[in-house]
């Protein structure tokens, strides 16, 4: 008989209050003086907890078509701007082969950005183009190249002192496509780092050695965060697991996935996610 996955659940229905909450502020919401203003959070919440669980279960999936059992995900409810620190699942068997770990941790990065394109370009259909000056002061959301893609896609050239104010769903779409940077990193056990791995092997260690410096240097040159990513990167350890078969050459699909992945990491990658506006 299969038990009751009670902490999985409670996580997530944590998880999709505090998104909920975080949503809900962002547009403006007094929740204190009028509770029921908690539901403007909804379109926010229900756009980034989907982009989460796609992402999440599609590792989730991949693992138990190549036999490695793994756990459902964990929901991380966080009192900030978006009312989480994201998810994750557990490994509780070694990956078996190169194959399975392309599939593994490239699934969850690629379903999450496919998601989190839609969602950006659904939310950006209903943003709007305002003044510089309407927004200054505010938190500003730096652009990848595919963000500035789909903004021109949706809206052509803005005008001169415009700025785009997004629609919670697009706002929800960019965490996902940034999440998905992050995760794509190669570095360590990453997502991105599961590929590298796969790719190249041993390696993977002076990738991870490189892309270290490299966030270092982003992190001295626009944002302090990529240096405290870098540091964390340290902490959780640069070294990857080895697999239990080392298949040689590894096909062609899976060398294409993985190229894949480094291309959807270059262009959602941002310099300056964050700035005062």
């Amino acid at each position: 008989m299969r038990r009751i996955p009670y902490l999985h659940l409670i996580l997530f229905t944590l998880t999709f209050l505090t998104t909920l909450l975080a949503g809900a502020l962002q547009q403006g919401a007094d929740i204190l003086a009028d509770p029921s203003r908690v539901v403007e959070g909804l379109p926010f919440a229900a756009t980034l907890m989907t982009i989460l669980l796609v992402h999440e279960f599609s590792h989730y999936i991949a693992s138990r078509r190549h036999h490695t059992e793994a756990t459902l995900p964990y929901f991380i409810p966080a009192p900030s701007i978006i009312g989480t620190f994201g998810a994750f699942i557990k490994m509780k068997s070694p990956i078996a082969t190169r194959k399975a770990l392309i599939d593994i941790g490239a699934s969850g990065p690629i379903a999450g950005f496919i998601v989190s394109v839609v969602a950006c370009l659904a939310g950006l259909s209903m943003s709007q183009i305002v003044s510089v000056a309407k927004v200054e002061g505010s938190l500003g959301l730096g652009e990848s190249l595919l963000f500035s893609f789909l903004s021109w896609l949706v809206f052509g050239s803005l005008p001169e002192q415009a700025d785009i104010l997004l629609h919670p769903i697009a706002f929800a779409g960019w965490i996902g496509l940034f999440v998905t940077t992050l995760n794509l990193i190669p570095v360590g056990q990453l997502d991105g780092g599961h590929i590298a791995f796969a790719l190249l092997g041993d390696r993977h260690r002076q990738v991870s050695i490189a892309l270290i410096i490299f966030l270092a240097v982003f992190g001295l040159l626009y944002w302090e965060g990529w240096a405290l990513w870098a540091i964390l990167m340290l902490v959780l350890g640069i070294n990857h697991p080895p697999v239990v078969y080392w298949e040689s050459p590894l096909d062609q699909k899976r060398r294409a996935i993985g190229l894949l992945a480094l291309f959807i990491f270059i262009i959602t990658f941002i310099p300056l996610p964050f700035k005062l506006l």
